[in-house]
């Protein structure tokens, strides 16, 4: 060991953000591992310590043993004419320190030490890169497509690879090679190749982190976000709240003549977003989150959590959506089973009813004549 290694360290530590003591552990484990492999017939490989000087990077291998009168043991005991060469201070019952480091140690830091440095220095590594992803679960993180296998996507952070699963993309986008994209870290795991992170392009997180960046309102807690249906690469629904009275918070989502929304809309390539107010008010929240579509009246059925919604005849394709998709968003984003009807089927409903309760009571009335 010498000041020349020690340097070494510290240029490990300044690049790549390695704590020494990693090191300094891995050097004097591998040389103590190596000494009591080697120790002679005479030696106990328990009795042995290793000794590095952090300063000047001096080593010292020190074996102890019991100083005793008469030596029974002599892999742990030791003469008190044998301890008195080595300290005139030692007296019998105590434990004298011995010296033993091979005058070829230098041969043996070079040999012995070396892969388990590099291996200690390969896990301190990983466990920074892990330590930096974890933190960010949840968050977004920029990337660029290194490659793609089987439509999976390999997207360089930096630091790690990441993975982009086909089931986490969004539908209808076609990634290619170079390409910049924002992702949703879905989750950070610790295997033995070091940290595997998983993107999601697909996560409703993804939009709700997207709109905390882009919109100052959010991001100051002045607008809430209270929840959030989303069809990835299709449609999406965002119900929002503002905790000011004078901030309209669908008005700030979207921003000056559509600015803020438009920058989210573009990194998810096209997918249209409604903006909606939520409401403590069920019936209020769910007329709102069937935006665009007019409603014209909402009754609930708490129990059930289950509502009826009657739309004018000219909005029911337009409340439905294309395969249904506006009212199964809706439903998603209050979390409630909406069944929606347009006036002309309400009021056949309420003409059938009227007419079969007409019957009866005509039919009773006969009976009992």
């Amino acid at each position: 060991m010498n000041l020349d290694l020690m340097e070494a360290i510290k240029e490990i530590e300044k690049e790549k953000g390695i704590d020494p003591e990693v090191i300094y552990q891995a050097i004097t484990e591998s040389l103590l591992a190596y000494y009591k492999k080697n120790a002679g017939k005479n030696s106990n490989p328990n009795n042995i310590d290793v000794n590095l000087n952090r300063e000047t990077g001096a080593l010292t291998i020190i074996e102890k043993k019991l100083v005793v009168e008469e030596i029974e043991d002599e892999k742990n005991e030791i003469s008190l004419e044998e301890a008195k060469k080595i300290s005139h201070l030692y007296q019998i019952g105590d434990f004298a320190e011995m010296d033993v480091t091979p005058k070829d140690y230098g041969r043996v830091v070079a040999q012995s030490v070396k892969n388990s440095v590099i291996q200690k220095v390969r896990e301190a590594e990983r466990d920074i890169i892990y330590d930096e992803y974890i933190s960010k679960e949840g968050d977004i993180v920029n990337g660029i497509v290194q490659r793609i296998d089987a439509k999976t996507a390999y997207v360089d952070l930096g630091k790690v690879e990441a993975i982009l699963l086909p089931s986490e993309q969004m539908d209808g986008e076609r990634l290619e090679v170079h390409q910049r994209i924002k992702a949703y870290v879905l989750e950070v795991r610790k295997t033995t190749k070091g940290p595997q992170v998983l993107l999601s392009r697909s996560h409703p997180g993804l939009l709700k982190r997207l709109f905390e960046l882009e919109v100052p309102e959010i991001h100051d807690g002045i607008v809430e976000i209270k929840s959030i249906a989303r069809e990835a690469g299709s449609r999406s629904k965002i119900a929002v709240f503002s905790n000011d009275e004078n901030v309209d918070p669908v008005g700030a989502c979207v921003g000056p003549k559509g600015s803020r929304v438009q920058v989210i809309v573009d990194e998810l390539k096209g997918e249209k977003i409604d903006i909606v107010n939520w409401s403590e008010d069920i019936a209020e929240f769910i007329r709102n989150s069937l935006s665009p579509s007019k409603v014209y009246e909402v009754t609930v059925y708490e129990e059930d959590k289950k509502a009826s919604v009657i739309v004018p005849d000219y909005q029911l394709s337009l409340a439905i959506g294309k395969e249904g998709q506006n009212a199964r968003l809706a439903a998603k984003l209050t979390t409630w089973k909406i069944d929606i009807k347009s006036e002309s089927q309400q009021n056949e409903m309420i003409e059938d009813f009227d007419i079969d309760d007409f019957e009866e009571e005509e039919s009773y009335d006969e009976e009992n004549s």
